[in-house]
């Protein structure tokens, strides 16, 4: 039934669609890229976009598509790696934090709120200033600049779930509390936390991109969207494909995810379930 509901929203169909193109691109890269990303040709620097080189050249030769093709390996891999990272430490948190109410609790809801203070993408910025660039930290400081969003997430629905009827009857047959949390607990929010993590991955991807073009990403001349605009912006009046082409990578990756996302909230959420055309 929730998959027949899914695919009557044409809007989180078309979404969906858009994500799977994504995925396929990244892992089939090297059979869809007609050429090496690094390979470097003078002699074609600066190509405009044509049969020969469909999202046209750099300043190095080197074939844009096939660029824009691998470097949506980096921008998924760090999609969905932050993402994945920043809900397995901000759930398990959230979890504690909701279900128990003593120092612990108060504690995490007083670093959460010092952290949420700061916009994620500042939070993530100095993570990586701390760490320094490169992929592998970029996915730590997206991940961590996560983390507080989604503690804030799984505790209000940690709390809500923890006042029903059937919280109070495992607790007076004397379940541990890692029981409760693992057996009734977890799945009753996993619905919440996997329609924010969908629609997160978004964000993931435009944090690495702007990181990136600020150079504290991933470096060159490993190809990621982000660095890809930040180079063709030194010559957009010349040559505005160079950063147009990973542009459009950057925009149908997002505009998918957050679709597909919508569309996951309606079929999880009862009370959005009727809104559905």
């Amino acid at each position: 039934m929730e998959i027949q509901r899914f695919v009557k929203n044409k809007v989180s169909l078309f979404g969906f669609l858009l994500v799977i193109l994504a995925l396929s691109t990244a892992f089939f890269a090297p059979l869809i890229a007609p050429y090496d990303p690094l390979k470097q040709n003078i002699v074609k620097r600066f190509a405009e976009p044509s049969r020969e080189y469909l999202g046209g050249t750099d300043r190095f030769g080197r074939d844009i598509f096939s660029r824009t093709v691998y470097g949506s390996r980096i921008s998924l891999a760090v999609g969905f790696s932050a993402t994945l990272l920043g809900a397995l430490l901000g759930t398990t948190l959230g979890l504690i934090a909701g279900y128990n109410k003593g120092r612990l609790s108060r504690a995490i809801v007083w670093l959460t709120d010092v952290f949420m203070s700061f916009p994620t993408m500042v939070l993530a910025i100095i993570v990586v200033v701390a760490f320094g660039p490169g992929t592998q930290n970029v996915i730590l400081a997206i991940g961590l600049a996560f983390t507080p969003r989604f503690i804030r997430l799984a505790r209000a629905s940690t709390l809500s779930v923890s006042e029903q009827v059937f919280i109070e009857a495992s607790r007076a047959t004397g379940q541990p509390s890692f029981g409760i949390i693992r057996k009734h607990i977890l799945p009753n929010i996993a619905g919440d936390i996997i329609v924010m993590s969908t629609l997160w991955i978004a964000t993931a991807i435009r944090l690495e991109a702007s990181l990136s073009f600020l150079g504290l990403g991933t470096q060159p001349p490993t190809p990621s969207w982000g660095n890809m605009i930040r180079e063709g912006m030194l010559y957009f009046m010349r040559a505005p494909w160079l950063s147009l082409v990973p542009g459009a990578g950057i925009f149908l990756a997002v505009i998918g995810f957050n679709m597909m996302g919508d569309g996951m909230r309606d079929v999880l959420d009862p009370k959005l379930r009727g809104r559905l055309t």
